[in-house]
């Protein structure tokens, strides 16, 4: 690493980062941490001359998606119902394990509000726009994550990843997107969406990068992309029209993806995913059941303060019965348990990571689709399943808006998975 040989300071490093941020242009960024990123930059610069090294990120600039918590920063949720709030008393786990690790975080970035949407577009700051077409949505909830990434502002970034809200702006970024398996990561710190569903995730600029971010995170050893993890590897390819995806440009990056694994000598089976089709609908009623119960005292008291599109969805569900979130929670066991016994032969999933590609900002439809919809539609699964995965940018057949593939895990932990996803990336 450049800052570990002393070919780069970590002072200039920082520097440079929050000189990319300060001049952002999409709305990615909710608040610069300047001052203390510089201060920790120079003790980072000093630790390393008196021969101190904290880890693999050491000196290196990190930012935080505005749901996690970061000591002495208001944690706002994108949201004017969070105005007011104090400074947030102390780092959540996630944020000071990167510090541990020698991370500078020089920024806390735009959330879709509350996490609750997925195009990234829905904020009390106003939308956050994809460096690849301002006029686009980043795909959400972790927007500014995935943007800051994406425009090259640092090379790492939290977000987090209920039904794929940091696959899904991956995707749409052209980034590196980790979903770790449920409960891999702690969530304190982390202001909920759904407690069930919640997971903290990352947005990266390579796979090396997040394979590094985790294993500081999770503590994993052998993250090494040295390995190989695909010759024999067996990877499922899920079958049915669920599956499809509606531009064919992904289609045919996931045809591409598929080869490539083949011919580094996987082996491709065509599997089935029993009950995928009615996930959506128990992902929603879990999702929107544990989000209605953790606002409904704002909403009684001042609605006024959400963003209207955000009120109406969490008001929807104020009559929503108690049986039925039950009968949610327990389909999701017995999905989630006939996906393993299904996959068991199987060491990873291929899917496309969205069915489409970045859309227009404010656009709810595009040629019959509601975007929201299908932006969830091909990432929550993993997380019914409780599946680590990995959205991977291949390139557009026809140069034109990023796309993502991703991997799940079945009997491949997520050092493997990132390996298998490093084969995927096109030099």
């Amino acid at each position: 690493m450049a800052i570990r040989s002393g070919e780069l300071s970590a002072v200039e490093h920082v520097e440079e980062a929050l000189k990319r941020l300060d001049g952002d242009q999409h709305n990615a960024v909710v608040q610069l941490l300047a001052d203390e990123a510089r201060r920790e930059a120079r003790e980072r610069a000093d630790e390393l001359a008196r021969g101190t090294w904290r880890g693999p990120l050491h000196g290196v600039a990190v930012a935080v998606k505005d749901l996690i918590d970061v000591a002495g920063v208001p944690t706002r949720c994108g949201s004017n119902v969070r105005r007011d709030v104090p400074p947030a008393p102390a780092d959540a786990p996630v944020v000071a394990r990167l510090r541990a690790a020698g991370a500078v975080v020089v920024a806390k970035t735009h959330t879709h509000e509350f996490a609750y949407g997925a195009t990234g577009d829905v904020a009390a700051e106003g939308p956050a726009r994809n460096p690849h077409d301002p006029t686009r949505i980043t795909g959400g909830s972790s927007s500014g994550s995935a943007a800051v990434v994406a425009a090259g502002h640092v090379p790492l970034a939290l977000g987090t990843d209920t039904g794929g809200s940091v696959r899904t702006p991956a995707a749409h970024c052209g980034v590196v997107g980790l979903l770790p398996g449920f409960g891999r990561l702690p969530t304190d710190g982390v202001f909920p969406l759904s407690e069930t569903c919640d997971h903290v995730g990352l947005l990266a600029a390579d796979v090396d990068t997040a394979a590094t971010g985790y294993q500081v995170l999770s503590g994993a050893t052998g993250h090494s992309m040295q390995r190989d993890e695909v010759r024999g590897a067996v990877i499922g390819l899920p079958t049915g029209a669920y599956w499809r995806a509606r531009d064919p440009v992904i289609t045919a990056a996931v045809e591409s993806a598929a080869r490539r694994l083949a011919d580094a000598g996987a082996v491709l089976v065509e599997v089935d995913t029993p009950g995928v089709d009615g996930m959506p609908d128990v992902y929603g009623s879990i999702v929107c059941a544990e989000a209605y119960t953790t606002h409904a005292a704002d909403l009684a008291t001042r609605p006024e303060a959400f963003q209207p599109i955000i009120a109406r969805r969490i008001l929807a569900n104020a009559d929503l019965p108690a049986s039925e979130y039950v009968d949610a929670l327990r389909a999701r066991r017995r999905l989630a348990a006939q996906w393993r016994r299904r996959l068991s032969t199987v060491d990873a999933v291929l899917a496309p990571t969205t069915p489409i590609r970045a859309t227009p900002l404010g656009v709810d439809e595009v040629d019959g689709v509601r975007v929201g919809a299908a932006l969830l539609s091909l990432t929550l699964p993993f997380n019914l399943a409780r599946l680590p995965a990995v959205s991977i940018p291949v390139p557009p057949a026809d140069g034109g808006l990023p796309v993502g593939v991703q991997v799940a895990g079945v009997r491949f932990d997520e050092p493997a998975l990132l390996r298998l996803a490093a084969a995927l990336v096109v030099p």
